[in-house]
């Protein structure tokens, strides 16, 4: 009787963990603005300037090193002679070809100024940030071109102050649709801002010599009389206060008292 021979199991192959890494050319920029001619970071370690990367899978901190001759940042992956380079950005920003891994892999994933003195520039992460602020423009725009003429004075007299007492309707809504479309985030903010028309109200009292501000900025009275309506807080816009102060049971009453007066 013929025995059918076993088949040995076969080994598995090991698997190759893919590098992810893309190859392209990458773009570094300094952070706060800053564009000097030429800026440089420190490229080895040392006592004074510490270049080091702990690595949690062997355990230990790893010294690194940019060498222009050498495939890893890594000091204890480089071998033989090392050529040493320099990291230098000039008016700001830095171009790190797609030929130079060592160093692109050293400024993005291992560098401690990383995010702290530079960034690496992000095409995709800007996109979506410029898409949303869009959207954002869009929707100020919007609430802008549907704003009646009230609110948009009290907005503009926010950015402008007392000048847009003198501004024709049309002159309104242009500047207040300017600056929807150049700060749309403040625009929205204020929109939303229920005291802003308060705060527009009480200085319209004011220009119109209905009530009076104190030189000291701390209290307001009836301009006809000196009688003291409220004490601003410390450390508080004065119109902010006031238009708080219009939603309490006594600042409503003066608050129907300006309106007729107003009118």
């Amino acid at each position: 009787m013929e025995t059918k021979e076993k088949k040995k199991p076969e080994a598995k192959k090991a698997e190759v963990e893919k590098d992810t890494w893309e190859i392209k050319d990458r773009y570094y920029h300094l952070l706060d603005n800053m564009s000097p001619l030429t800026f440089r970071i420190n490229s080895k370690h040392s006592a004074r300037k510490p270049l080091m990367w702990f690595d949690e899978d062997k355990g230990y901190n790893r010294e690194l090193r940019y060498a222009t001759n050498q495939k890893s940042c890594f000091v204890d992956e480089q071998q033989g002679m090392v050529t040493l380079g320099h990291i230098v950005f000039e008016d700001g920003v830095l171009m790190v070809p797609k030929t130079d891994v060592a160093l692109q892999k050293l400024l993005s994933l291992y560098h401690p100024n990383k995010n702290v003195v530079y960034a690496e520039k992000d095409d995709v992460k800007e996109a979506i940030d410029e898409l949303d602020y869009l959207e954002l423009e869009i929707e100020a725009l919007n609430m802008a071109q549907q704003m009646d003429v009230d609110d948009a004075e009290a907005i503009l007299r926010v950015e402008q102050g007392s000048s847009v007492s003198k501004m024709s309707s049309k002159e309104l809504k242009r500047d207040l649709l300017l600056f929807a479309r150049q700060n749309a985030n403040l625009f929205l903010e204020l929109a939303n801002d229920e005291n802003v028309g308060l705060r527009n109200f009480g200085i319209k009292a004011t220009e119109a010599n209905i009530i009076s501000l104190s030189q000291d900025q701390r209290t307001f009275s009836w301009a006809s009389n000196g009688r003291k309506l409220m004490n601003v807080p410390f450390d508080e816009n004065p119109y902010s206060a006031l238009a708080a102060w219009f939603k309490t049971d006594e600042g409503v009453e003066v608050y129907k008292s300006i309106d007729k007066k107003l009118k």
